[in-house]
């Protein structure tokens, strides 16, 4: 059950997609990108930094009401539901726990206030699941490190202005070699050699990035030397939970076109949803797209009690994204072949919704980490 603050956070948030994205949700796709005065206007409602401290800029929400307004961001725009689930699980999650008092100084202010979107830049083209396995090399010199290596599948890798990014500083310590560094982008060095052409959520830039001979100081690394993989895998567990929310909402966008077209639609004198086989089909996908809901918000609720919740969170991101691709392909096949075309929006959400089953930890990797703890 909701408190009433946290359906008054729902609640505002569905009202500005509704009236603010949703409508121009196509042109962005087309567009490749987004106004900059949006991320001003998301910023407003406290939407970059929800559950940072008021303290540090934040809104100080709970993390059931940052589930719930992903759920409303990705019904109405599913890649602008992944910058700010990214924004606030990853980036300015990560500050917040990990940076020092300078480094929240300046770089915080700008992040909540969506003057500066953030990129987490962990992924590499032969290291995605297996995060141990990253070639980049931050190399210590005198004053700091030079930064020298590529990264893939980066989201917001274009118009960042900040990149958390995961170098080597120690070969020879494994995974305990993996440091963590907080990297200004109009730094010289900082290249971005390729915005991906993708199957869907095309108003987010994704993009392979490249470090050439880029100097950072000392005071930018992020947490201590060698802790960069802890720092990636205790930020990812909010990051599932957000990409989890964001499945649902799409998925529960394209539930509801379909429903309103099969009561819209008649056929032989009746309806379409009056007929079994309709109507048990979207009786079926509005139950597996509860269950997933109540997945997600327990895994939320878990966060707000302060319980470990790494394998409900994987759950949750398991069962809500491969949940919501069967959701937007019911919907699709109730519209028929209407749902094939691009005017009645399925079509954008099922290009949109797929990706959910790979970032963050593929599926495979949540059954992993869910099989660990059993």
């Amino acid at each position: 059950m909701l408190t009433e603050t946290q359906t008054a956070i729902r609640d505002t948030v569905r009202d500005f997609a509704l009236a603010k994205i949703r409508p121009h949700s196509a042109a962005w796709e087309a567009a490749g990108g987004y106004p900059p005065g949006l991320f001003a206007e998301l910023a407003d409602l406290g939407l970059l930094a929800m559950t940072a401290p008021e303290d540090q800029g934040g809104a100080g929400a709970d993390y059931v009401s940052y589930a719930l307004s992903l759920m409303e961001l990705a019904a109405a725009d599913g890649a602008l539901s992944t910058i700010v689930s990214i924004q606030n699980s990853l980036i300015v999650g990560g500050l917040v726990k990990d940076g020092s008092p300078e480094q929240k100084v300046r770089f915080l202010p700008d992040l909540v206030a969506g003057r500066a979107i953030g990129a987490f830049a962990l992924t590499e083209a032969d290291a995605g699941s297996d995060a141990a396995a990253v070639r980049t090399r931050a190399t210590r010199v005198p004053g700091g490190y030079r930064l020298n290596g590529a990264k893939q599948f980066i989201t917001s890798g274009k118009i960042a202005k900040l990149a958390i990014v995961f170098a080597v500083t120690d070969p020879d310590a494994g995974k305990r070699g993996l440091s963590a560094f907080l990297v200004p982008t109009d730094r010289p060095g900082y290249a971005v050699d390729k915005v991906e052409h993708k199957l869907g959520q095309g108003a987010s830039d994704t993009c392979a990035l490249r470090f050439d001979d880029l100097f950072i100081e000392d005071e930018l690394r992020l947490g201590p030397e060698g802790a960069g993989y802890g720092i990636a895998l205790s930020n990812l567990e909010t990051g599932r939970i957000g990409i989890a929310a964001q499945s649902v909402g799409m998925a529960q966008a394209a539930l509801d076109i379909a429903v309103g077209y099969a009561r819209q639609r008649t056929s032989f004198g009746v309806p379409i949803i009056e007929h079994q086989a309709v109507g048990f089909r979207l009786a079926d996908l509005a139950t597996r797209l509860e269950a997933a809901r109540q997945l997600v918000l327990s895994a939320a609720a878990l966060k707000d009690a302060g319980e470990p919740a790494l394998r409900q969170a994987s759950m949750a991101k398991l069962f809500a994204s491969e949940t919501a691709e069967a959701v937007v392909s019911g919907a699709i096949q109730t519209l028929g072949g209407y749902g094939y075309l691009e005017e009645f929006g399925l079509a954008k959400i099922y290009r949109d919704v797929r990706v959910c089953q790979i970032y963050e930890g593929t599926s495979d990797i949540q059954r992993l980490v869910i099989c660990r703890g059993l």
